[in-house]
């Protein structure tokens, strides 16, 4: 930015650096001329104290730090605070005794040991659990269709046997009903006395 003092510095500051004078928003002009020449200039990586030997442009030093294999990266496993290169990180997780139990990254629910960890498919395993659920439920399907079978065939055997019951019983009403008509027609008995 530059000041209306007309010092130049990179930072946006209420006063100059320099002579302290009071500085407006309004005032800072951007200088994208110099923003592009100090983009250019070729820095060390900040990771250079720890064994990173790359230089490049200041403006691409974040995108050489978002893979730098020197970047100190936390521990993932819950409960480890340490914090190693990059480079070292999956050694790291192999060996992190916070790393002995951990939940599934995915998010199946299943806790893990570093073993399990590594040929860990909850996908498959979930498929595996649908594919039995599914072969269950048809299972069900087919015994619930039998029974409704047996019953539909209980319950025409049933009917059947109720109609003919009925018939019987119009039969028998039909009986009752006409024998005393039949007696009352018929000429009276005698009787004997002996």
């Amino acid at each position: 930015m530059r000041l209306p003092c007309s010092h130049i510095f990179c930072k946006r500051q209420k006063t100059c650096p320099c002579c302290r004078k009071e500085v407006k928003q309004k005032k800072m002009v951007h200088v994208n001329k110099l923003r592009k020449l100090i983009g250019r200039l070729e820095v060390k990586c900040k990771n250079a104290e720890a064994g990173c030997l790359v230089t490049c442009p200041l403006a691409h030093r974040k995108g050489h730090q978002d893979s730098c294999p020197f970047e100190l990266m936390a521990c993932p496993n819950e409960g480890c605070t340490s914090r190693v290169p990059r480079g070292n990180l999956a050694e790291h997780r192999q060996n992190c005794q916070h790393g002995a139990h951990q939940r599934c990254p995915l998010g199946c629910g299943a806790t893990l040991c570093p073993a399990e960890r590594a040929s860990h498919n909850c996908y498959r395993e979930l498929r595996k659990a649908w594919c039995q659920r599914q072969e269950r439920s048809r299972t069900l399907v087919l015994c619930l269709l039998r029974r409704m079978r047996k019953v539909y065939r209980s319950a025409n055997h049933i009917r059947r046997q109720l109609a003919q019951l009925g018939e019987l019983l119009e039969e028998d009403d039909a009986l009752l009903l006409g024998a005393p008509q039949e007696e009352a027609e018929a000429p009276p008995r005698r009787q004997h006395w002996g």
